[in-house]
């Protein structure tokens, strides 16, 4: 997908491909203008939810964004039991249905490439909301968004990915967008069941910026800017054995903050089983719980540009 400046308005939100330096520092400074605001700059217009997997925080931080800029929302957070999916309706179908009834669609689903194909159909902006292992460009975008303001500056970070992620879709779009900043490093840390995969390590090759693969959060510690921790996703295992496994292999407690560099954080896209310690929680460091709320702030900034 061609990146594309956010001095014109946005088509579609469907990839984190599609967003270069220029585009990401538009976004974050609406996002800094528009946080802590309301306004009627969207009003009159609607916002359609269409979450066919469950969701809090990103189907709350949307709805809050649209009403908050003035706007309205309609949907439903359980679409494939409660819509005409059930009655065997295509994804197509439905979207060329809700494109008669919103202004934009912010689409969740369970198959990778689904918002591409809704985008295709649509007559009106679509939002990907995460789509399977696929991707999830609006929570990369709060994330880098979070990195800005809690280090200044993305350029130069190293960043340890730990848990799911080979399945993880936030961290696929976070990799992306991490990959236009100067001097980036990134670790991933898992067991070889949910490592990164081939295509993510060659895209990463390719434009020169430098990893490690290891499944000991140990080999990195001492030097990280950044511990971004993921759920290792059950919803997305055939084999139980392989999920325990994976699921116990990283976890944030006391005991791995203590190694951490007093001015590194740790992030999370939520939400989370146990992989980090609830003792965790009153450290400084802890900075999860405000990349959930630089949600709110973002999607606002990315709603405008859709719409406004």
């Amino acid at each position: 997908m061609t990146p594309v400046s956010t001095t014109r308005r946005l088509e579609h939100v469907i990839s984190s491909e599609q967003f270069d330096r220029e585009s990401l520092d538009d976004i974050f400074a609406r996002a800094d203008a528009l946080a802590g605001h309301r306004d009627t700059r969207l009003a009159g217009l609607i916002m359609a939810t269409l979450f066919y997997e469950p969701s809090t925080r990103t189907r709350l931080s949307f709805e809050s964004a649209m009403l908050r800029l003035g706007g309205a929302v309609v949907g439903t957070e359980a679409a494939r039991e409660f819509s005409s999916v059930i009655k065997g309706e295509t994804l197509e179908d439905t979207i060329r249905m809700v494109s008669s009834y919103a202004d934009v669609i912010v689409l969740r689903h369970d198959q990778a490439g689904a918002a591409a194909r809704a985008a295709a159909v649509a007559s009106v902006p679509v939002v990907n909301a995460g789509d399977g292992p696929g991707e999830h460009p609006t929570q990369a975008l709060l994330d880098l968004y979070t990195i800005r303001c809690e280090r200044g500056s993305a350029d130069g970070v190293h960043i340890a990915f730990c848990g799911d992620l080979r399945f993880g879709r936030t961290v696929h779009s976070l990799v992306q967008l991490l990959s236009l900043h100067p001097g980036v490093r990134m670790s991933f840390v898992a067991p070889e069941v949910v490592q990164v995969g081939a295509d993510l390590q060659a895209r990463l090759a390719a434009a020169g910026v430098p990893f490690l693969l290891t499944d000991r959060l140990d080999d990195v510690i001492s030097s990280v800017d950044v511990v971004y921790q993921t759920r290792v996703q059950k919803e997305r295992f055939t084999d139980l054995t392989d999920f325990e496994a994976a699921r116990r292999a990283i976890r944030i407690d006391a005991e791995v903050m203590r190694k951490l560099p007093q001015k590194a954080i740790v992030m999370h896209p939520l939400p989370r089983v146990d992989e980090i310690a609830t003792e965790v929680d009153s450290d400084p460091r802890a900075a999860y719980f405000r990349q959930a709320r630089n949600g709110v702030a973002v999607r606002m900034a990315v709603l405008d540009l859709l719409l406004g």
